[in-house]
């Protein structure tokens, strides 16, 4: 199995876990830039989705779990489970976002 799994339920349907490896997590932080604040104070003046926030938002979480997933492989885990995301302001403008889960080697049902 080349990729890791990941689930946010306990279990893994149509695997065994063989192997619980420990907590894994993958931590960024990030702040908006003078121009992410100016585009999305605009776009917040017209109503709808922020696109500006929504795709920084996007690409903090993408980050957080790829840090995760690099975690739970240098552990030799194949598989995460019972995975979250949790975020915090660090300070106005400046967040952390952080994923986490238990690594686990699982194995398929044969």
């Amino acid at each position: 199995m080349d990729t890791t799994l990941i689930t946010t339920s306990t279990t893994l349907e149509g695997y065994n876990v063989v192997k619980q490896l420990g907590l894994v997590r993958g931590i960024t932080v990030r702040s908006r830039s003078v121009f992410g604040n100016f585009a999305g104070g605009i776009q917040s003046l017209f109503g709808g989705k922020l696109s500006v926030f929504t795709e920084l938002c996007e690409k903090t979480r993408e980050e957080a779990l790829d840090l995760m997933i690099e975690h739970a492989r240098q552990l030799g885990a194949n598989a995460v489970i019972n995975m979250r995301y949790d975020a915090n302001e660090v300070m106005n403008g400046i967040t952390e976002v952080l994923a986490y889960g238990t690594a686990v080697v699982v194995e398929e049902v044969k």
